[in-house]
């Protein structure tokens, strides 16, 4: 049995996975489509996102004027605007887009820009950075490609097809293709390689039959089915109309266009923007789009997740900070990250206890730096109990900026004003009073009333600037019409992390059972049931075919003898990462675990936390058993 001080508590491992590159992005000064006024027109241009409509007015004001062709004449694009795409290789298709023209899409690949610029989802990619994942699933609004302006260094037309020509060999595009694909060339036009895209974690995926349809391209049969339609097929990706993608109202782009500003200047230092909505209001979606369009301009930004059930980048139940220094170019499923910092709660909604997740949110929040901007997702529970414990958060956090985003005729969520995050009362804490807020004094914490029991709160800022965005798009704010029901989403969230033990140098998906899992002893860790209470006689049932969070707990665990340790309050810790206990050996007194978490990052796990955060019923009914099944 291995000795627990030794953390060679996880014996036979698997191969640990190899650390995700990180590569060099071409986005400072200098690089081409990076500069300050260039910038300044992308972020207005770039219409972006998901579901929200659109205004051209608001998009176009006050944008820098494309550069034309030699001699200051403007040149009339061609009149032709359906899309320039043909084959390449087997599983490559090359696309050229004229300024401002977009494919709209369903599907996943690879993108390359071979020449020009063009934006996806808010980021901006140009020809001196490496290749991106494109993931577009049906679940989630359709990803855009649209040509940018991009700086042409005072090239006459000649040599800028010169400059394309030659990018088109060096890429070994076919001689038919690239006569074809040149016709279409105009000044500011982009072209893109878009590659076939297969990988371990999506192959997972779409082997549950439940998931197998999320990427899938409908082959249409009717004679509208064009070439290029059939090019863009063949590599797995299929065109929608612009609607299907990112749409933004006036309000939105205005919010996001202030936000860009004052992360940039810094004048104040570094911004605080706190996020909140209803549910299925698109503030997951608002966030993505925010964080790609300041890493146009910023190498990073950090991300507190204070939504327990739709995390961006951690299975659900999780609050985490993290540092994103890349961009988000499909759903949570598709960029699941190890955090800065993570504490595993257990549970996909607080409402059974507001106080464990205020000081979970807190333990995480102190380790924010403010060296960086940061963008504070929260939950979209902001009715009754859900709306006080919300104005407890932002006076907790302390933000500087507030996106309010709510429909219209939504009555349940009052703006938040500075005026009424000072006077209202939250579920942890009263309002100021009233007498004493006339004479206007919001230094001190002695006009804040506590309840008993109040979990030390910092000196609540009352001078945040509040943004309020309406969207527009179908269904905004209702639940009941959202594409994908939220405990799907979870689902699917958890497969992209069990992804993850897939092995990197296999094409065929292995079932989970086939893994060889960690052995962990029973007084090597210790262990606690967060959502329910569990007589210590049946905790070994509970554990057994369960989701666990693998923590890190600061006293050591000891035990006398070789039965589990049991804790009887549940720690708010560091978590390090998830797995599944595929067996209790109780005759050797070994859990068996399966987990993605690298070995160096297990050796420092002395503790695992059982929630109520399910393994998805897919992971067990798809398994192939061999042999004779159990009676």
């Amino acid at each position: 049995m291995p000795r627990p001080s030794a953390l060679r508590r996880f014996l036979p491992a698997r191969r640990a996975l190899p650390p995700r590159k990180r590569l060099s992005r071409g986005r400072r000064q200098g690089v081409p489509g990076s500069g300050p006024a260039v910038a300044a027109h992308q972020r207005r241009e770039q219409p972006g996102q998901d579901c929200w409509r659109e205004y051209a007015t608001s998009v176009s004001s006050g944008l820098l004027q494309a550069p034309g062709p030699e001699g200051g004449e403007e040149e009339a694009a061609p009149a032709a605007h359906s899309l320039a795409a043909v084959e390449a290789a087997e599983g490559a298709v090359v696309l050229l887009l004229l300024h401002a023209q977009k494919l709209t899409f369903t599907g996943k690949c690879r993108l390359s820009c071979l020449y020009g610029a063009v934006q996806v989802f808010g980021f901006t990619i140009t020809q001196e950075q490496p290749p991106y994942d494109l993931l577009s699933p049906q679940t989630h609004c359709a990803l855009t490609i649209e040509a940018v302006t991009y700086e042409t260094l005072e090239q006459s037309k000649k040599e800028m097809r010169l400059s394309a020509r030659a990018m088109l060999r060096a890429h070994r595009v076919p001689q038919d293709a690239r006569i074809k694909l040149m016709k279409n060339f105009a000044p500011l036009c982009s072209v893109v390689l878009l590659e076939s895209l297969d990988t371990s974690f999506t192959r997972f995926i779409l082997s549950h039959p439940d998931f197998s349809h999320i990427f899938k391209v409908k082959r249409q049969k009717d004679p509208c089915f064009t070439p290029e339609d059939a090019a863009l097929a063949s590599i797995g990706i299929g065109k929608r109309d612009s609607e299907s993608g990112l749409l933004l109202s006036e309000s939105s782009v205005s919010a996001v266009e202030e936000l860009i500003r004052v992360c940039c200047e810094e004048d104040d230092g570094c911004p605080v923007i706190l996020v909140c909505g209803p549910k299925s209001i698109g503030k997951s979606t608002f966030n993505r789009y925010l964080i790609n369009l300041l890493l146009n301009h910023l190498p990073c930004v950090e991300y507190l997740e204070c939504d327990l059930g739709q995390t961006e980048f951690t299975p659900p139940g999780c609050v985490s900070l993290i540092n994103v220094s890349e961009p988000c170019l499909g759903p949570p499923f598709t960029h699941q990250r190890m955090p800065r910092k993570m504490v595993y709660y257990g549970e996909a909604s607080c409402d059974q206890d507001t106080e464990r997740y205020i000081d979970t949110v807190k333990y995480v929040f102190n380790s924010y730096k403010k060296e960086v901007p940061l963008i504070i997702n929260t939950m979209g529970w902001v009715k009754g109990v859900g709306l006080l414990l919300l104005i407890d958060i932002i006076r907790l956090l302390s933000p500087s900026h507030i996106v309010q985003i709510s429909v219209e005729d939504f009555k349940d969520m009052p703006h938040f004003t500075p005026e009424y995050i000072n006077l209202a009362a939250g579920l942890h804490t009263k309002g100021k009073l009233q007498g004493k807020c006339k004479s206007k004094d919001v230094s001190g914490t002695e006009d804040w009333q506590l309840y008993e029991g109040e979990r030390d709160f910092q000196t609540p800022t009352t001078g945040h600037k509040l943004l309020c965005v309406q969207p527009e798009f179908p269904g905004a704010g209702n639940a009941g019409e959202a594409r994908v029901h939220s405990s799907i989403l979870r689902d699917v969230t958890l497969l992209g992390y069990l992804g993850q033990l897939q092995p990197l140098e296999t094409s065929s998906v292995l079932p989970l059972h086939s893994l060889i899992p960690y052995q962990v002893s029973f007084n090597a860790v210790a262990l606690s049931v967060i959502h329910t209470d569990v007589a210590p006689t049946h905790i070994m049932y509970s554990v057994n075919a369960s989701w666990v969070g693998l923590c890190k707990i600061l006293d050591e665990v000891r035990c006398q003898t070789d039965g589990p340790v049991l804790l009887t309050q549940t720690p708010v810790c560091d978590c390090l990462g998830f797995g599944i206990i595929r067996g209790v050996d109780m005759e050797r007194k070994l859990y068996h675990i399966l987990t993605p978490v690298p070995p160096e990052n297990l050796r420092l796990v002395n503790c695992l936390l059982l929630g109520n955060i399910t393994i998805p019923d897919c992971i067990f009914t798809n398994q192939e058993l061999k042999g004779r099944s159990p009676m």
